[in-house]
């Protein structure tokens, strides 16, 4: 069988690439932090534009009904620009989980899908356990959990309180809302396998960008290493440094196996993702979280200042780590599918 991905899939990426490298600069991103909202409404059309939102939208209701594994390459790219608009999270975990409502909530979907797939609407996911919301200022419609129900609940219902977060470029809310008959669109059981698959989607999204983001705090810490010199020569050229970007570069290439195999294993509804999305997450986020902490260390102490773009990357790798399951959540699930034995009560609730 042929793992490898499509010649399509691979020019779809290097476009994408093309894209974010034009258009999300680091300059942009801190131009962003300096408005209201943080994010780009001309930016979101030029991506409804390149037809991303509507990727997983079905085409039954104007999407390109694509799956998780046609977009992973994309969302590392999203990782690798830092973009700051919520597009990995609408498609990856947004739109599946209203598509995944059924005929029951037809009318639903057929309003909010349609106009996320022409770029009129946004939506934002709140995780179970987590009480902050991202992008919620910015979206049309919040999917909310409720125990195990899911409600589908306006903006203008909702009472927002801001939050800071480590990256300046992550807009996270508390949102204050009241559940209600009107605003639940599934409970129970149907429920409970819906936020199951919301986790795990959202943390293969979550994975995907850190695996961007490593890569190009290798990339910055590369540049950076041949453009400083000491004792006449660029410190690139000394083993030291360069020791410790091979070792990131090898925990990138063996994250991407788990990385791709999870979004499979999504995209086809294999028994075993809970336990192939929990590898590809720890996988992804030690090589982003060594990227880190050895592109720090080739900068020397301006890897820590202001000014270097490097902390861009760095901290979105770091708010990133505790969003949909933290390491010690995700290590339970692989030790459950290997050895049996229940997750321990409140082990994810760093969602």
């Amino acid at each position: 069988m042929d793992f490898t991905f499509s010649d399509d899939q691979l020019l779809f990426q290097d476009n994408v690439r093309a894209f974010l490298t034009n258009e999300v600069t680091p300059e942009r991103i801190r131009d962003l932090w300096q408005t209201e909202s943080g994010r780009c409404d001309y930016l979101w059309t030029q991506l409804t534009e390149l037809g991303l939102p509507a990727m997983t939208v079905p085409d039954g209701f104007g999407g390109l009904g694509m799956n998780e594994l046609d977009f992973i390459l994309l969302a590392q790219e999203c990782g690798y620009a830092a973009l700051t608009e919520p597009l990995v999270d609408t498609v990856l975990v947004g739109v599946p989980l209203l598509a995944a409502l059924g005929n029951e909530q037809l009318d639903l979907q057929s309003e909010w899908l349609t106009r996320i797939a022409e770029g009129k609407a946004r939506l934002a996911v709140g995780q179970p356990g987590n009480p902050l919301v991202a992008d919620a200022h910015v979206a049309d419609l919040l999917l909310l959990p409720h125990g195990d129900e899911v409600h589908a609940v306006p903006r203008a219902a909702v009472a927002l309180v801001r939050n800071a977060s480590v990256d300046p470029s992550r807009q996270l809310f508390r949102v204050d809302w009241t559940p209600t008959a009107a605003t639940c669109v599934a409970a129970g059981e149907k429920g409970r396998t819906l936020w199951a698959d919301t986790v795990n989607r959202g943390a293969l999204a979550t994975a995907a960008q850190l695996l961007g983001l490593a890569k190009r705090m290798v990339d910055l810490a590369v540049d950076y290493s041949f453009e400083r010199k000491q004792f006449g020569k660029p410190v690139g050229s000394f083993q030291a440094i360069k020791h410790l970007m091979a070792n990131v570069a090898v925990q990138i290439e063996f994250a991407k196996g788990p990385l791709y195999r999870a979004a499979y294993a999504i995209a086809n509804g294999l028994s075993e993702q809970d336990a192939q999305v929990s590898h590809a997450r720890l996988a992804c986020t030690e090589a982003a979280l060594l990227a880190a902490k050895n592109a720090i260390q080739t900068h020397g102490a301006m890897g820590y200042t202001w000014e270097v773009d490097l902390q861009l990357f760095m901290k979105r790798a770091w708010a990133l780590d505790k969003v949909w399951g933290d390491r010690g959540w995700h290590k339970a699930r692989i030790r459950e599918a290997l050895f049996g034995g229940a997750i321990l009560p409140g082990a994810g609730n760093t969602f």
